[in-house]
């Protein structure tokens, strides 16, 4: 009975052995199936790159957009009254100081747009008022007088908010926060007009064929034009990127 027994325990030693070797060698696999996959960035739960500022990836050029701004400067645009309204700091036009209109006036479509989707990155400061002007014209001075306004103020005094165009079919609800990015598009077929905050629908509006406006908004018509973006007032700060367009048909 001794000897059964002995040979016993030294079996149930040798599979603890067994079993011990095998745990280990399953860790050490584990672990260094572990290390590969953060080596190849292959995990399941490894988070892709977001594309750079102000760059197109090649599925947007081939859907027909283009970039207005090069995160770098403020190549093909041109500043009215108070250049100095306008900078670029860190891939972004900041907009900050006394009145003033940053026209486009680069080669994408001899910057004339007619039918045309607009997309921007948009981040407003406390207190903030800007906006972005399409069917537009440059001027020397004063608020553009041809064309809409597309309203970018989420905290400012004027209780027309981001999204709206401006006077004409307003918004009074912030659709988004101050010192977050957002994307706002601007939709234009005809004489119909559409607006989106962060793909939330904000304006709607079909223009009639004899718009009724005040006399010192008789230009607020659609027809054709360039892109503007507005210096409001020295306390008001904005910041853009990542402004596209593409014609549409």
């Amino acid at each position: 009975m001794k000897n059964t027994a002995g040979l016993s325990g030294w079996m149930r030693d040798a599979r603890q052995s067994r079993d011990a070797r095998i745990g280990r060698i399953a860790r050490g696999a584990h672990l260094a199936l572990a290390l590969l996959c953060l080596a190849l960035g292959a995990c399941a739960t490894a988070t892709p790159a977001a594309p750079a500022a102000n760059t197109l990836t090649q599925a947007e050029r081939d859907a027909g957009w283009q970039l207005l701004f090069d995160g770098k400067t403020l190549d093909g645009w041109r500043a009215s009254e108070q250049p100095g309204s306008f900078q670029v700091r860190d891939d972004s036009i900041v907009v900050r100081g006394p009145r003033s209109h940053l026209f486009y006036v680069g080669p994408v479509q001899q910057h004339d747009f007619r039918d045309f989707e607009l997309r921007l990155e948009v981040m407003t400061f406390p207190g903030a008022n800007s906006g972005v002007y399409f069917h537009t014209a440059w001027q020397d001075e004063g608020w553009p007088a041809k064309g809409y306004e597309v309203q970018v103020n989420n905290t400012q005094s004027d209780p027309k908010r981001t999204g709206g165009l401006y006077a004409v079919e307003d918004n009074f609800e912030a659709p988004a926060a101050d010192r977050q990015w957002f994307e706002m598009t601007v939709r234009v077929e005809g004489k119909h007009v559409t607006t989106f905050v962060d793909g939330k629908p904000i304006a709607d509006y079909t223009e009639p064929a004899d718009p009724q406006r005040p006399a010192e908004m008789a230009g607020r018509v659609l027809g054709s034009g360039t892109i503007a973006l507005q210096a409001h007032d020295p306390d008001s700060e904005v910041h853009y990127r990542n402004i596209r367009i593409r014609a549409l048909p």
